[in-house]
């Protein structure tokens, strides 16, 4: 019989093959298209500084001192933060003075932020069970209230009856995504995992149904004039 731990590990490592194999791919046309036109267009820079302190705050949720034995947690999100700062840069490098302002500022907002957290977590919690039910909290917080830009989307898509601006693996990957992860808090309880990995799961079932209902309704010629928006938690490594 395989030992949880083993198991929970190849579970895990798949949940990384997964994020840096397919998900950095569904972001990268966005980029592609403002490195071409040198400008950032309409595109803006918000759901990857979100991206950037979410993938911060699992960082310090999966260090030895706050959740033990939570290694791929720390490599799934720090290899997202290291992709997500790279976007950020490129964003930063084609927009604006007025957006570059905003990023620079949320940029320093988020790193005080985080110094913030963590001092509070060594400083007041004393033990890793208080430090994880601290951290983790916010960590589910943060995560539900990135949920909002697939509402958003998926709302559009229903009233549009297009899935013009809803691909379909990206759909697909976030639904794979959250079903790996949740498995993986599911072999050793971890809430903190589960609720929002269970929630991204629901979220992709949800945009595979909707993708299925209106792609025979959305205009071929409308898919092609504009590249999809990247703009959802999608680019989120490991959905956490």
């Amino acid at each position: 019989m395989v030992n949880p731990d083993t198991m929970r590990t190849i579970v895990g490592i798949i949940g990384n093959v997964i994020s840096f194999g397919y998900l950095p791919r569904l972001c990268n046309p966005t980029f592609i298209q403002i490195v071409k036109k040198k400008t950032v267009g309409e595109f803006k820079p918000d759901p990857y500084l979100a991206t950037v302190l979410n993938c911060m705050m699992w960082v310090l949720y999966g260090l030895p001192f706050v959740r033990p034995d939570s290694l791929l947690v720390i490599t799934i999100n720090g290899g997202g933060l290291v992709i997500e700062l790279i976007y950020v840069t490129i964003f930063f490098v084609y927009a604006d003075s007025l957006k570059r302002k905003k990023i620079a500022l949320w940029l320093l907002f988020e790193v005080i932020f985080m110094a913030i957290i963590a001092a509070i977590t060594m400083l007041l919690f004393h033990g890793t069970k208080n430090r994880s039910l601290f951290v983790g909290l916010l960590c589910v917080v943060f995560n539900v209230i990135m949920y909002a830009s697939p509402l958003t989307v998926m709302r559009q898509v229903i009233r549009t009856k297009s899935v013009k601006y809803m691909p379909f693996t990206l759909s697909l990957a976030n639904f794979a995504n959250g079903i790996v992860w949740s498995i993986y808090a599911l072999i050793k309880f971890d809430p903190y995992i589960l609720i929002p990995n269970g929630l991204g799961s629901l979220s992709g079932a949800v945009q595979l149904i909707l993708y299925a209902t209106y792609y025979k309704s959305t205009p071929k010629d409308e898919e092609d004039k504009k590249p999809p928006r990247f703009n959802s938690p999608g680019c989120d490594h490991a959905g956490l």
